[in-house]
């Protein structure tokens, strides 16, 4: 039994014998139980019902390319230049670079699980199969890698206006590309580029969101973390209908980033800074320093107001900022 059988299986989230799931599969209950730990290595939280068998403790609902697809609007559906669900990859965003000049223009990578996500400055992003959400989007620019300034901070826009599609409100932005709730992470954005820097060039879009997270993932984490389940009161979203929304949103949102760049977003972040007015210390290759949030500029550079009343803009993403 392949795992990916076995979380289909498991998705319903109701009890399944363990000679259910061999017969269904044809191989031995040893198989099985190899496979139900493998899964519950990688974070999947499967429980044993004693001799009922296994058991998830909510219902999941794996990924399917059709399903998204159904869920989005047909207009922005036919914009998209692929949409793929893997099983397992590297990353969502490997995958689209490895695919080079011939990946189309918003092609869309979705993986039920990374063996090697990543996140800002080489972090690890964990990524159990099941419960949460791996995407990558291919977008293409005529422009050069001046006219991107501030993309992953609109990028964290657009993750909010998919929140707020489904219904979903108190996320937060924080500098560069950090989506949090109720002061943990929820989301994260790594935006890489590449091509020609007068143009063109070509923006590879990573999104990691937390829709449901177990204590020992928390533990893991390192950092407080945030999932849709708690925005939600307990019930995480669909994550196909969730899948969708980002998506659309992305498509959309790339869009109007391409036709008017960050001042089509600078309000819109505003209103969801989290640093803003907040004693900061940052830390990096210029030096330590305190100061309070200032917003951003139009640019997507971090504003810090210093002790002395002055601005110092902060463009760095090898900047570390904390609240102090």
């Amino acid at each position: 039994m392949q795992p990916r059988q076995l979380l289909n299986a498991l998705a319903a989230g109701t009890t399944v014998s363990g000679a259910a799931l061999a017969e269904r599969a044809g191989v031995t209950r040893a198989a099985v139980w190899k496979q139900i730990e493998a899964l519950r290595a990688r974070g999947l939280p499967i429980e044993a019902q004693g001799h009922a068998g296994y058991r998830l403790p909510w219902p999941v609902q794996p990924l399917e390319e059709a399903a998204i697809r159904a869920a989005l609007p047909a207009d922005l559906a036919r914009r998209l230049g692929a949409l793929d669900v893997h099983w397992e990859l590297d990353s969502t965003s490997s995958e689209l670079q490895r695919r080079g000049a011939g990946a189309a223009d918003l092609s869309v990578v979705l993986a039920e699980t990374q063996s090697a996500g990543r996140g800002r400055r080489g972090r690890t992003w964990l990524s159990p199969p099941g419960l949460n959400l791996y995407l990558s989007c291919l977008k293409r620019f005529d422009a050069g890698f001046a006219a991107l300034s501030g993309l992953s901070l609109a990028i964290g826009v657009i993750v909010l206006r998919a929140l707020e599609q489904l219904g979903l409100r108190g996320a937060g932005l924080k500098w560069p590309n950090d989506v949090l709730a109720e002061g943990g992470k929820l989301a994260g954005v790594l935006v890489e580029l590449s091509g020609e820097y007068q143009g063109p060039c070509a923006a590879v879009i990573g999104i990691g969101l937390n829709l449901r997270l177990t204590p020992a993932l928390r533990e893991q984490a390192g950092q407080a973390a945030c999932d849709l389940a708690t925005l939600a009161g307990g019930e995480a979203p669909d994550r196909n209908r969730v899948a969708a929304a980002l998506i659309g949103a992305l498509v959309t949102g790339l869009a109007q980033f391409e036709r008017e760049g960050f001042a089509a977003f600078v309000d819109d972040y505003a209103r969801h800074d989290l640093l803003r007015e907040q004693p900061l210390r940052l830390s990096g290759a210029l030096g330590d320093f305190d100061g309070h949030g200032a917003g951003v500029d139009a640019r997507g550079a971090l504003k810090v107001r210093l002790a002395d009343g002055s601005l110092r803009h902060v463009d760095s993403a090898d900047v570390t900022v904390r609240r102090a």
